[in-house]
């Protein structure tokens, strides 16, 4: 195991390092960025903005100066919010992690319990009804969801608000700030929890189909095992092998998914703040954004790699 550790490591950390040169170059290139973007400037002030942050230096020299700076932590300063980007980063992230974290539950709770059912009600109604609404939910943008809940929950009923994380000039705490924040998260986590529901559905539905029908299980119930328990005990354990290697992909898609949603329901996240970069082309918070995706994206394979062999110890790594 340790070997196969290190082994790993020294991998991740070569893919790492190919990957932001990568970013780096491809941001580097891109024509424009947030000095010449700025009309406010005269040309004289862009070109010593342009001396100052670096921004005349060769493309590897440039590369260079930043990587040395990141290994000491140090990721740049935002050139639209003149703030370290790291700064930026707690500031908004764990809003972002708090969100993807809570729909990232209710999407697996969901999508096990409904595939379970459906599988053991193949071809039902049931079963027809829910391929029905999974295909639909796939095949309906985000923004399209997002912005019919809030026609329909806050601007006609008027039970949920349209969007933020708290009420303006709320000084709740304690209880009533988490029930302000749980309210004002309940409609965007209900989107992320619907665009994700209808794949992953599929994916335990198929995997149970094919789990059911395998001798053991018609061994547990020919023993007599009640059915709830040969479900969700038997052959759920086993559905959940090929799952496991899904959790590579969650790491990155919890931050990396609610780009639009936040922005769609104003929630104070690193998406929201991604998009506002982006648009600014401020290159050195959009470059730390980006690398912090592929850093989650490689953990998340070496994660979902072990968390296979623990769960079947047949598994040579």
């Amino acid at each position: 195991m340790s070997t196969y550790l290190i082994r790993r490591l020294s991998y991740m950390l070569l893919i790492l390092l190919a990957a932001s040169f990568l970013i780096f170059a491809l941001y580097a290139l891109t024509p424009g960025d947030f000095i010449s973007g700025n009309i406010k400037l005269t040309p004289e002030r862009k070109a010593e903005l342009r001396m100052i942050y670096g921004l005349d230096q060769p493309l590897l020299d440039r590369y260079l100066t930043w990587m040395g700076n990141a290994l000491r932590g140090d990721f740049g300063i935002s050139l639209a919010q003149q703030k370290p980007v790291l700064t930026l980063f707690q500031d908004y992230i764990w809003n972002s992690f708090l969100l993807a974290a809570v729909s990232t539950f209710f999407t697996w709770l969901l999508a096990v319990v409904i595939g379970v059912l459906a599988a053991y009600r193949q071809y039902s109604w049931f079963d027809s009804l829910v391929m029905v609404l999974i295909f639909a939910a796939m095949s309906i943008p985000s923004f399209f969801i997002g912005l019919f809940l809030i026609k329909i929950f806050a601007v006609d009923l008027h039970w949920l608000p349209p969007g933020g994380m708290t009420t303006t000039g709320s000084n709740a705490e304690g209880w009533a700030y988490v029930l302000e924040v749980a309210n004002h998260m309940a409609l965007p986590a209900a989107v992320m929890t619907l665009l994700g529901l209808g794949s992953l559905t599929r994916y335990f539905r198929s995997n149970m189909i094919d789990v059911i029908k395998q001798d053991y299980i018609r061994t547990a119930r020919a023993k007599g095992l009640p059915e709830r328990k040969v479900l969700f005990t038997h052959a759920l354990r086993n559905a959940l092998l090929p799952a496991i290697t899904l959790v590579g992909f969650e790491l990155p898609a919890l931050f990396g998914g609610s780009l639009i949603i936040e922005s769609i329901f104003n929630w104070p996240g690193i998406g929201q703040l991604y998009m506002k970069s982006f648009g600014l082309r401020d290159y050195p918070l959009l470059m730390g954004f980006t690398m912090f995706i592929a850093v989650l994206t490689v953990v998340g394979t070496l994660l979902s790699d072990l968390l296979y062999r623990i769960a079947d110890p047949r598994v040579n790594l």
